[in-house]
Formats: C-alpha cells, sequence, structure tokens
C-alpha cells in the first residue's frame, strides 16, 4: 500500500493545529512552516502526479480496512492533477500573501491556510461520498475564517452570505448521500458504479432524486447560474490571496461533477439520461454569459475579477456538460488555465489596491508601481479573455472543437464566441480606466504618496503568470495528458477493481449488504 498518498493530507493537517499551539504570537515562525510545508506538498504532489502518469491506481486504505466498508483514498490521473494544481497554487498565494503583509493581519492566517489546504486535497483524493462531504466541511469551515481575515463590515456581510449559501449546499448534500444510502446501502463511489448499474429500471425513482441533488450541490459549488449568487460578493469581499486561493474551489465542484458523473452516473446510464445535456449545458451557457456581461458591468476591479470567475466557469460547465472524452480533456486543460488567471487577476488587483485609493473603475491618478503593474494586468486580461497567444485561446478552440458533436453546436459557439468578445470589451475598459486615463489626471501636491508593493508581491504573481505562459508553450503535451485521462474516466473498470476488489480487513456485513 502506498502510504504517501494520505501526505498532502496529513501534512496540512498537522501543520495547522502546530501553528496555533506553538508559534501563535511568531510570524516568522507561521511563515517559515507554512512556506516549508507548502514546499513539500508541491514535491509529494508532483511525485504522486508522475506514479499515475501511466496509468497506475493508488490506492490506500485506513487502517487496512478494505471498502466498501473501510475509508479509502484513491489516486489516478485526474485527482494527482488537482492535487498538484492546488498546491502550485498554494505556493505562489502564500509568497504573495507574506509579502503584501496580508497573513500579518490576522493572528491565524497560517493555520486556517493550512486547513483549507486539508480540505481541499481530501476533496480531490477521497474515494468515498460521505468522505467527500466530509472534506467539503473542513474547507468551507476553513475558508469562513478566511474570508473575514482583517475584518471589516463589508466582509463580514459578505462572509455570512458565503456561509448560509454553503450551508444550504452542505444540507442539500446530506439529504442526497442519505438517498443515495437508502437506495443502495453504500456511499463508497466504486461500490456506487456496480450497485447503481443493477437497479430495475422501476426502482430508479430514488437514485434520479439523488442524482439530482449531487448535481445541485455540485453546481453550488461550481458556482453555475442560477446558484452563483453566493460569489461575487464573496470573491469580492475577501482579502486577496484568499480569493486567489478560492480560484480552485469552484474547481473542486467541477471535478466532483467529472469524477461521480463519469462513474457513478455515467451518460449512458438510463437511470439519469438526459440530466447532462438538457439542464446542465443550458445552465453552463447562462454562467459564460452572465460571468462575461458581469465583467463588462462591473463597477470596481475586484467585481470584475470575481464575475470573470464565473464566467470561466461557465466554460468549463460547458465543455464538462459534452460528456465526451473530447469535452473532458477540453474542460481539464481550461481548468489549469482559469485556476491561474483567476488567482493571477486576484492578486493583480490587490497591487492596484495597494497603489490606489479604492478599486472603482474610475480614473484616478497614476500611482507607484503601475508600469509593472499595468504589464501584469495586461498578461492576465489576455488570459482570462482567451486572446491569442495565451491558454485561454488554446482551451476555447479545444471546447468548440469538442462542441462539433452537440447538438446545440451552434448555441455553444454563438455564446463562447459572443461572451469573449464582451469580455474583451469588459477588460480593455477596465485597463484604460485603471492605468491609460490616469496619465491625463494630475496628483495633487498634498496627496499622499502610496507606497509601492513589495518584490514579492510581484514575484508571486510573476510566477502565476509564467505558468500560464508553460501551460501554453506546452499545450501540446498537456492536451495529451488530459486526453489520456479523460480516456480513463470513460472506461472506469480499473478503478473500480482496483477499490472493491483488492483484499483486506472486512467488518461484518450488514442486513443491508445481504
Amino acid at each position: 500500500m502506498n502510504h504517501w498518498i494520505i501526505a498532502p493530507i496529513v501534512l496540512p493537517a498537522l501543520l495547522a493545529p502546530f501553528i496555533v499551539l506553538a508559534a501563535r504570537y511568531h510570524i516568522g515562525i507561521q511563515r517559515a512552516f507554512s512556506v516549508a510545508g507548502v514546499l513539500m506538498l508541491v514535491g509529494i504532489a508532483a511525485g504522486l502526479a508522475v506514479q499515475v502518469s501511466g496509468g497506475d491506481i493508488v490506492l490506500y486504505q485506513l487502517s487496512d480496512w478494505a471498502a466498501p466498508f473501510g475509508i479509502v483514498l484513491v489516486g489516478d490521473r485526474l485527482s494527482t492533477l488537482m492535487v498538484l494544481l492546488t498546491a502550485v497554487l498554494a505556493l505562489f498565494v502564500l509568497l504573495y500573501a507574506i509579502g503584501s503583509g496580508w497573513d500579518n493581519r490576522g493572528r491565524h492566517f497560517h493555520a486556517l491556510f493550512q486547513f483549507q489546504l486539508m480540505g481541499i486535497m481530501g476533496a480531490f483524493l477521497t474515494g468515498d461520498l460521505f468522505n467527500l462531504f466530509v472534506f467539503f466541511e473542513v474547507l468551507l469551515i476553513a475558508s469562513y475564517g478566511l474570508m473575514i481575515h482583517a475584518g471589516g463590515n463589508a466582509r463580514l456581510r459578505a462572509g455570512v452570505q458565503y456561509v448560509l449559501f454553503n450551508l444550504i449546499g452542505s444540507t442539500l448534500f446530506l439529504f442526497a448521500l442519505g438517498s443515495i444510502y437508502a437506495e443502495t446501502g453504500t456511499l463508497n463511489m466504486a461500490d456506487l458504479a456496480n450497485r447503481v448499474a443493477l437497479i430495475a429500471p422501476e426502482d430508479t425513482v430514488g437514485i434520479r432524486v439523488a442524482a439530482v441533488l449531487l448535481l445541485l450541490v455540485f453546481a453550488i459549488k461550481a458556482a453555475v447560474v442560477p446558484l452563483h449568487f453566493w460569489l461575487p460578493s464573496s470573491y469580492a469581499e475577501a482579502p486577496a490571496p484568499v480569493a486567489a486561493l478560492f480560484a480552485i474551489m469552484t474547481k473542486v465542484g467541477a471535478y466532483a461533477i467529472i469524477r461521480v458523473y463519469t462513474m457513478i452516473f455515467p451518460p449512458d446510464l438510463a437511470v439519469t439520461a438526459g440530466l447532462h445535456d438538457l439542464w446542465l449545458l443550458p445552465a453552463a451557457l447562462l454562467s459564460l454569459a452572465v460571468g462575461m456581461v458581469g465583467v463588462l458591468a462591473a463597477k470596481r476591479l475586484d467585481r470584475l475579477v470575481a464575475f470573470s470567475v464565473i464566467g470561466s466557469m461557465g466554460m468549463v460547465m460547458v465543455s464538462i456538460s459534452l460528456f465526451t472524452p473530447a469535452g473532458i480533456a477540453a474542460a481539464l486543460y481550461y481548468i489549469v488555465h482559469s485556476t491561474l488567471a483567476g488567482a493571477a487577476l486576484f492578486l493583480i488587483s490587490d497591487l492596484v489596491r495597494t497603489g490606489r485609493a479604492n478599486l472603482e473603475l474610475t480614473a484616478q491618478p497614476p500611482v507607484a508601481g503601475t508600469a509593472l503593474t499595468a504589464a501584469l494586468f495586461f498578461a492576465g486580461a489576455i488570459a482570462m479573455a482567451g486572446l491569442p497567444p495565451l491558454s485561454g485561446f488554446l482551451g476555447k478552440m479545444l471546447v468548440l472543437d469538442a462542441a462539433y458533436t452537440s447538438d446545440l453546436m451552434v448555441w455553444i459557439w454563438v455564446i463562447v464566441l459572443g461572451s469573449s468578445l464582451i469580455s474583451i470589451v469588459g477588460f480593455a475598459r477596465a485597463g484604460s480606466t485603471l492605468f491609460w486615463k490616469a496619465h491625463s489626471i494630475t496628483l495633487p501636491e498634498d496627496a499622499v504618496v502610496m507606497s509601492r508593493p513589495a518584490p514579492l508581491s510581484y514575484v508571486a504573481v510573476g510566477g502565476l503568470i509564467s505558468l500560464l505562459v508553460a501551460h501554453t508553450v506546452f499545450a501540446g503535451q498537456m492536451h495529451a495528458y488530459t486526453t489520456s485521462m479523460a480516456a480513463q474516466l470513460f472506461t472506469p473498470e480499473p478503478y473500480i477493481s482496483t477499490v472493491v476488489d483488492t483484499p483486506g480487513k472486512m467488518s461484518k456485513p450488514t442486513k443491508k449488504d445481504h
């Protein structure tokens, strides 16, 4: 049994209480241990990704209890890619938090940051729906604290809204789990794939309800319209490093949809026929349109970036909702791109905030560091809007190519291309207002001189932009890998046999299991 697979969960789980108990009043020690922990996470995640790159499935049975009775962690190409993406993103976000001093505006930032990583890593690696719920709650509890980090009435109001919407999602999740367990007697995903396929057509009402409830839950996490209302204010009001880390949070919902609806409720399953194309695809197209219209209509830079995240998730969900190998491969390529681009833009908005009185999209005098900040914003805007030469353009081309087989191909092409044009106009308007028109306004003699952002802050943002460039340069290799990943997802038999057929200790079966 491979013990490394549990390390991405255990490492932050141990670091967080250590920081609270031993280094609560020593920000330097907190920073050192937090950075060291994230660097170790990057190394472990890279090792796991390499290990499964050939198609192997890595299984970890806690206490050596076999599925479906024991708790299992499973590593395949998809889960290890998401773990690696999270670890790399966390490293640059943490560097920015340290460079900008955001981590010193509240006592428990680093502990909450580690607990957040624990929840995200667990959600990607778990092989059980109930433990997916548990890790959802862990990451959400940590995110509640990070949301209101450094205080403020606006941040507190946004945090309350964030809590309420996610509590609704958690409640629906419990209802879905209860329905699934009542129908099948198990919550292990591999075991569910076998049992759901054996349900007689006349007995599918309960499992249909559970499938719809699960899709609603994951759509809330992914901020799919009309379940997106929690995101704009929450992300806009959150501290910039927190919002940047939250760029991976919506991808947890997308990951869960990919995992559950390719393994447990695959497209060819009669039980959930029509659920993907009749509901999810129109909602995804609406999300893309609403997000990019929000970019054009935003009056503040932070809300503009928040709406761009909704639009990018719409693009991801359009590709996922096709539920073809080409669609999933394109979605996975775009997930990496949109996570890096969204995080970079949230951090760039904080660079702007550092040298400006506010983030209103109105002409104001130029500030220190404008040239470098403007260059980074230009690169981030190109990436998010999907203009060449960066990976956003390639990702959209992959999505459009995958849509050829869809009955709604015309709608997909029209909305994708139209929303891209709208986003270009929105980002161009924001950039010209923030940086170009600023030179036409003279700074008053008695004005307070704003400080230039710290060099480490620029290093962190530059690192994310560099990863976007690398994602573009190695697009061929990356798309080939996501294609093999999609092929593995649509042939889940090796995953199922690895999890369910692996020998181990067994508990006494219950009446439900006979």
